[in-house]
């Protein structure tokens, strides 16, 4: 048996680990993108100096929205609780585009955008750089690759633990340490052999919640086991699309006036945070703490008043929230702070170093 599931594992690994190195990789890269995006982009996200008092939201806004590119509109504003930080201005198009404001002089920092290297990271980790097809019906091979790659993971994984559990407890004392003593091929069968089990389960719960988003029946599935039924996309109706953008900018150029009140307003219902974002007739308020980081309260506002109608409650929301958001978390780490963060960013290095070692102790069998 143990033969059988070394063989599954070696054969596994070659046609499959060259993308499993690059995934594990790239995921490692893209764990403190916030954190070195924010030291590189300092000058759009810093305000020159600390002033008395912000300057209004809607007066902001108007300054920010003549510098917006054709067919962008404005969706949100993000205020930090850190005075030092700029206003953050949700853009409509393209994905996740903001442009920051200085709330103290009325300076509109500009639209930094994502980072060239983070972008390519993310594009590698998710689709090996290949461009998603137009036409729905043909396949999104970086997209497949990367899936199937990551089930061969799993699979490479589990056979991994199966072979590496020791004959007798007097051998358990060698599969658990690595040797840096006795030269580089016993070093690099220790980190293939040892590291790959220190890093088996936080690499199994980054494969498995990762596949989430590369197969729909997968995504399905899983959702059950926590019990959540996963609704069928909507169709794209352009024509419901245009109208509806058009009523949202105009009621959205009228809100602007009550953002002001409906910030304050959530600021004596729900005290400081380290930051809450603005949008149209509500007020996201994230919630503090280890856990679901993208968990946060919401609380509705009168967009004519700023008055709050209503608040919900992310402890009250449905599963299906609560579970999208764990998914997330889990998979890149976050959920319990830097320490967590870390442990993902080490593992995942360890996991793009595994298929490289075991290609260097296959090759060196090889040829002996």
């Amino acid at each position: 048996m143990r033969k059988f599931f070394k063989q599954i594992h070696i054969w596994l690994s070659i046609p499959f680990g060259l993308v499993i190195s690059i995934t594990c990789f790239t995921g490692a890269m893209l764990i403190f993108e916030p954190e070195i995006t924010a030291w590189v982009q300092s000058d759009y996200q810093r305000v020159e100096r600390v002033g008395v008092a912000p300057l209004p939201i809607d007066e902001l806004l108007s300054r920010v929205e003549p510098t917006l590119k054709e067919g962008q509109r404005i969706t949100g504003v993000t205020i930090f609780e850190d005075a030092e930080l700029c206003y953050k201005v949700g853009l409509s198009e393209p994905k996740h585009a903001a442009t920051y404001v200085d709330q103290y002089s009325g300076e509109v920092k500009g639209e930094p955008g994502r980072l060239d290297f983070f972008r390519t990271m993310f594009r590698l980790h998710r689709w090996l750089m290949d461009e998603r097809p137009e036409d729905d019906t043909k396949i999104f091979w970086g997209k497949m690759i990367v899936g199937v790659s990551t089930l061969m993971f799993i699979v490479i994984v589990l056979s991994g633990i199966v072979i590496w559990v020791p004959k007798s407890i007097k051998a358990l004392k060698h599969r658990t340490k690595i040797s840096l003593r006795k030269g580089w091929h016993r070093f690099w069968y220790d980190l293939h052999v040892v590291g790959g089990i220190y890093a088996t389960l936080l690499l199994l719960a980054m494969a498995l919640t990762g596949l989430t988003w590369s197969f729909e029946w997968y995504r399905n599935d899983f959702y059950k086991l926590f019990g959540v039924e996963l609704e069928a996309p909507k169709s794209n109706n352009r024509v419901g699309d245009a109208s509806g953008r058009a009523r949202d900018e105009r009621r959205e150029a009228n809100s602007y006036l009550s953002w002001e009140r409906a910030y304050a307003n959530t600021l004596a219902l729900a005290g400081n945070a380290e930051r809450m974002t603005i949008s149209r007739g509500s007020v996201s308020v994230p919630c503090e703490g280890w856990g679901n980081q993208r968990a946060s309260d919401k609380y509705l506002f009168d967009e004519a008043t700023g008055e709050i109608t209503s608040k919900e409650l992310y402890a009250d929301s449905d599963r299906s929230r609560k579970v999208r958001g764990w998914i997330y978390s889990v998979h890149v780490g976050n959920w319990g702070g830097m320490l967590t963060r870390i442990l993902w960013f080490l593992a995942a290095m360890l996991g793009a170093a595994l298929p490289l070692t075991g290609y260097y102790l296959w090759i060196r069998r090889l040829t002996r």
